[in-house]
């Protein structure tokens, strides 16, 4: 996984890591939320928009996780 996003598909890639790993473990490890923390500091604002969409469009209960983001509503 990219630590900057530099296309909408490294985002998608994220979104199924993050959805494959919240219904697995019903959370993300540790060592996962700080390289996504990583991508949504680093990357063009563009992409952290559509991931947060993303994420919220398909796995909701991980926004909680980042929360501390401008980008989450």
């Amino acid at each position: 996984m990219p630590y900057r996003w530099t296309s909408r598909r490294d985002v998608d890639e994220t979104v199924v890591v993050v959805m494959n790993s919240v219904e697995e473990e019903g959370t993300l490890p540790e060592w996962l939320r700080r390289t996504i923390q990583g991508s949504i500091d680093t990357s063009d604002p563009q992409y952290v928009r559509y991931f947060y969409d993303e994420v919220k469009r398909h796995v909701p209960t991980a926004l909680k996780l980042f929360e501390e983001s401008p980008y989450v509503p």
